[in-house]
């Protein structure tokens, strides 16, 4: 009942809603829509290169040999996700149509997503180091598995073609950040320590910044108006039952297979998550001619459910280490 009451009172998550509403009622058009995609860009620049001049050589390092933890987050995401959107074939086409099922498969399929798994295993005092290196490593392998995944479980029209540009946008705009980080880590450390702020502030506003342009997008794109109401709410409830499915077994795989907190915070989060940001262009080229906007649909679903849950469990976990490092009696402060 605590958490209950303290998530639906929590700041950050009240924020991801009125930011929500806010996008919905006032989208970015025109010139305003090409400086959002600016400054999410920038902000999430400037997040990576926090994170490098946060992150020790070594701590990098040892978050590149985990290759352990890797491996278990890429099957999440490329074969447990794809298991399930299969299974999930049973609701078409009496709960869902042709079209939504297509899309509820194709989220199955995309990458993890980059920023927010970061951001929310930072948040969450989980292993950051490889968060960094499973997320990043996901999305760019997913530029080529997962349109291999569409060719081999799903009928498109349309030729299918790899962008080399998804890479170098995830080199130019994650990878080379964080490299730049750790370049000025030794002048910046030491004032990053006592000043925790700025990484907060950045951790939480991409965030935001990311569901302000994907809520615009949709209503740009009038994606919300081209479905019956009733087949929108099978889809949330369909997106809400297979985020808390990959979540269980996640968490729990993880403490199975013997990993430590810290890493069942990356699993839980790398693995779980589902990408907007490459989905979309990627719908676009593999779906040519056919209803791309209601395709994308369980994916612009899922993809707001999983920023509040998983804020939701990010704050609890943060909350939880702040009074397990709280000297006796400042409860009582």
């Amino acid at each position: 009942m605590k958490l209950l009451r303290d998530t639906v009172l929590d700041p950050f998550l009240l924020s991801i809603f009125a930011v929500a509403v806010l996008a919905s009622l006032f989208p970015a058009t025109g010139t305003a829509e090409e400086v959002l995609a600016w400054v999410t860009r920038i902000a999430i620049a400037l997040l990576f290169l926090l994170y490098g001049a946060r992150l020790s050589p070594r701590d990098a390092w040892d978050g590149l040999k985990h290759w352990r933890l890797h491996s278990v987050i890429l099957a999440s995401t490329y074969l447990l996700f794809p298991a399930l959107g299969l299974a999930l074939r049973i609701l078409e086409p009496g709960l869902i149509s042709d079209d939504l099922y297509t899309g509820v498969l194709f989220l199955c399929l995309v990458p993890s997503t980059v920023q927010s798994s970061i951001a929310f295993t930072s948040i969450a005092r989980g292993n950051v180091a490889g968060a960094v290196v499973s997320a990043s490593f996901s999305n760019i392998i997913g530029v080529f598995v997962t349109p291999l995944l569409v060719i081999a479980l799903m009928t498109t029209t349309g030729s299918v073609s790899i962008d080399p540009g998804s890479i170098l946008d995830i080199v130019v705009q994650l990878l080379l950040p964080f490299a730049i980080g750790q370049l000025i880590r030794p002048w910046v450390t030491r004032w990053l320590t006592r000043h925790s702020a700025p990484t907060k502030l950045v951790d939480r506003g991409s965030i935001l910044l990311v569901v302000f342009a994907a809520f615009s997008e949709s209503m740009n794109q009038h994606v919300w108006s081209s479905v019956a109401a009733w087949r929108i709410g099978v889809v949330v409830a369909v997106c809400v039952v297979l985020l808390a499915l990959v979540l269980t077994i996640t968490w729990y795989g993880g403490k199975w297979l013997g990993f430590a907190f810290e890493d069942r915070v990356v699993l839980l989060f790398c693995g779980s998550k589902k990408s907007l940001a490459s989905g979309l262009p990627m719908a676009a080229v593999l779906f040519v001619g056919q209803p791309v906007g209601l395709i994308v649909l369980p994916l612009l679903i899922f993809h707001q459910i999983q920023l509040m849950v998983c804020t939701v469990i990010a704050q609890h976990f943060a909350r939880r280490a702040e009074s397990e490092q709280a000297p006796v009696g400042s409860a009582a402060d």
